[in-house]
């Protein structure tokens, strides 16, 4: 009888494992965000590759806040940051999200301190929905080393300034809708965890507010 227990107590649980993936397959498969997946976090999340995996999956448009900004600016980032300052970016920064959020239903990657700004928040929780890319300080440190081209990394040391923003950044970053970690993990995997969280998230299957009602 102890026998007869055990196998059948296993293959309820390999049915139930099974059960489980197929659910997850489908949603997947089937989920269709009715507002722009905007991407937030430090940089070195991932937000822009995962963001671009994201959208290829999805069959939906990519955009890159910081590339429309360079594009409309006619400067780098650096550049901007370094002729203009930081304040003159921020408000070209939070201007052209406006712009991008307007458009019909796509994944929008931001830069690390967009969703700082309350005013830009704002925007996103009117029009999109907010998806955190969390991650911890040794992943971003070596993620952020392969670049040279982060103007606020370049006031001192790298790991220490990041140490700095996720103690001020990171609480804010908890305001977004969906949270879900960006590690070592392959980026597919990453993809799976931010539709399965997206799915499950009634603001990303609710249309943006329109004019008249903001």
């Amino acid at each position: 009888m102890p026998r007869e227990r055990a196998v059948f107590t296993e293959k309820t649980e390999l049915e139930t494992d099974a059960l489980e993936f197929d659910r997850r397959a489908l949603v997947l498969r089937r989920f269709v965000p009715h507002r722009t997946i905007v991407l937030v976090g430090l940089m070195g999340a991932g937000k822009s590759k995962i963001g671009r995996r994201l959208a290829l999956r999805l069959g939906l448009p990519f955009f890159d806040s910081d590339q429309e900004i360079e594009a409309a600016a006619g400067e780098t980032i650096e550049e901007i940051f370094a002729n203009r300052g930081e304040r003159v970016f921020r408000d070209g920064e939070r201007r052209v999200i406006t712009r991008l959020l307007a458009k019909p239903v796509h994944v929008l990657a931001t830069g690390g301190g967009a969703f700082m700004d309350p005013l830009t928040r704002l925007v996103i929780r009117k029009r999109g929905v907010s998806l955190w890319l969390r991650a911890d300080l040794d992943v971003l440190a070596q993620r952020v080393s392969r670049r040279s081209d982060r103007p606020l990394l370049k006031a001192g040391d790298p790991r220490a300034i990041l140490a700095e923003l996720i103690e001020h950044r990171h609480p804010i970053y908890a305001e977004a809708a969906v949270t879900i970690d960006s590690g070592e993990g392959s980026p597919e995997a990453t993809v799976n965890r931010a539709i399965m969280a997206l799915a499950a998230c009634p603001i990303a299957l609710t249309p943006p507010e329109t004019e008249c009602e903001q």
